[in-house]
């Protein structure tokens, strides 16, 4: 076992859980950053991880969790706010321990100026890690293949073949969580190379959301169409679910620069630093099938 220790936060969440798994295959060891004890914490611990139990506002968990560790892994809640604060207690805490990198989770919408209060908290953040002064890589990842099987799409394909969002004519190249989570490993136990950098992150192709359609519907043998939504009705809808209005301030407004081709474009980042090529959305879906079957009402 590695005399190394990685923290991962978001350890739960996907690109954490996956970085987890893509550390444990290269025997490093790893420790857990969660924010409940539940059965997901267990199902770690199962897996050899040490487990720890906090909040990312909370500085003093984060301290103590930040010791002894050689490289980390910072993800935030895209639904909450507070996320300068919470990169300001972790690069401090990381400053103060010793670490000797950090890999940070953004988004490719990340601007100074950037309408989207999470996007330009990303942007502040990054430059945050910057400033403490420990070796830092920033991703930048375009739409995850994952936001298929969130609340406000997943219903909506699973029991009426429908794609549903403002996207308009715009076009990204969806990338998987498990990609990411590579990335972070990879990057984690080899920092120097990447040390100063910032990759944006895309998957295998680029597509509109009519052809994202396409590849869902051809994946799952069925015919899934996308119907655009305006800005309007789409704050509406995932208001009636639920969503934090934190959250559907940052989500409509990146459609916005959606739309305005912020999230377009391919790279060879993932290739280069795992070995292999991005997940395409077909076996995305393959794998994850029984999620977007019809659902009982």
């Amino acid at each position: 076992m590695s005399r190394d220790l990685y923290l991962i936060t978001g350890a739960t969440g996907d690109t954490g859980g996956y970085a987890i798994d893509s550390l444990l295959a290269k025997d490093a060891s790893v420790r857990a950053f969660v924010h409940n004890e539940d059965d997901r914490a267990a199902a770690l611990r199962r897996k050899g991880v040490e487990v720890v139990t906090g909040d990312l506002l909370d500085g003093r968990a984060v301290r103590a969790a930040l010791q002894g560790v050689t490289g980390a892994y910072f993800v935030y809640p895209v639904q909450q706010s507070h996320l300068v604060d919470a990169t300001a207690y972790f690069a401090e805490a990381a400053r103060s321990a010793g670490v000797r990198s950090i890999v940070n989770m953004s988004q490719i919408s990340a601007k100074v100026d950037a309408v989207s209060d999470s996007a330009r908290s990303h942007w502040y953040g990054e430059r945050v890690f910057d400033w403490a002064g420990v070796p830092v890589t920033h991703l930048r990842p375009t739409f995850f293949m994952e936001w298929l099987t969130y609340g406000f799409q997943l219903p909506l394909i699973a029991n009426h073949d429908l794609i549903k969002v403002p996207a308009g004519e715009g076009r990204h190249a969806p990338i998987s969580a498990q990609d990411q989570g590579l990335v972070i490993a990879n990057i984690l136990l080899d920092p120097a190379p990447h040390a100063g950098k910032v990759y944006p992150l895309f998957g295998a192709v680029e597509m509109s959301h009519d052809e994202l359609a396409s590849a869902v519907g051809e994946a799952l043998g069925r015919k899934i169409h996308y119907e655009p939504e305006s800005f309007e009705d789409f704050g509406a809808r995932l208001k009636t679910i639920g969503m934090p209005e934190h959250f559907i301030q940052h989500i409509v407004a990146v459609y916005r620069a959606y739309q305005n081709g912020e999230f377009a474009g391919t790279n060879n980042v993932v290739e280069a630093v795992t070995g292999r090529k991005p997940m395409t959305v077909d076996e995305y879906v393959k794998a994850n099938a029984t999620l977007f079957q019809p659902k009982a009402h």
